[in-house]
């Protein structure tokens, strides 16, 4: 069963710009440097906190990736935007296989 990490942060009004420029090479990044990598979507809240919601294969490969750190430039750019961590969790994908994009 897929497994969907969680991440919520904070970005200063500055640096918004920054961070969005700099997803298309993090997300390259993580399809060549990370097994198991499937998706990510990236969601604006209010006041200056941002979700990372990105999906894994497995619990093993997210926890491989979070070992791996921001390894490449792409990555570390991405992450050198970002103020502060709220949160960070890690769920199962219950829905998948289900619903319009599965052919129901």
């Amino acid at each position: 069963m897929p497994t969907v990490e969680l991440t919520r942060f904070r970005v200063e009004p500055a640096r918004v710009a920054e961070l969005l420029g700099s997803r298309p090479a993090m997300l390259a990044d993580f399809r060549a440097d990370r097994a198991g990598f499937i998706d990510a979507r990236l969601v604006r809240l209010a006041d200056d906190e941002w979700l990372d919601i990105v999906t894994w294969r497995s619990p093993e490969d997210f926890a491989a990736s979070r070992d791996k750190g921001a390894n490449l430039p792409g990555i570390a750019a991405f992450f050198a935007a970002i103020a502060s961590l709220v949160s960070s969790e890690e769920g199962s994908d219950t829905d998948t296989g289900t619903g319009p994009e599965a052919g129901e």
